[in-house]
């Protein structure tokens, strides 16, 4: 998100799709994957949803936790709607 493109429903809706693999093929998956770590440019990347450190891998905490990075980091944040 260098520059806020999503709103954060939209990142919420965005994040629950990859999480329920809501694509109609592995390489729609995969690119959706490719943009989330694009977009949210935390370190752990897909991590977040597949290895979370904490157990804790809800559409809701994922956003929750690339927000809290975000904002740590001096990153811009979500569009307004």
């Amino acid at each position: 998100m260098t520059k806020p493109t999503m709103t954060e429903p939209e990142f919420l809706a965005f994040v629950k799709k990859i999480c329920d693999v809501d694509y109609p093929s592995d390489s729609a998956h995969v690119a959706a994957i490719m943009e989330f770590e694009k977009i949210s440019e935390h370190p752990s990347g897909s991590d977040l949803i597949y290895y979370p450190e904490d157990g804790h891998n809800s559409a809701e905490q994922i956003v929750e936790k690339v927000k809290a990075w975000r904002t740590a980091n001096g990153k811009p944040g979500f569009k307004q709607p």
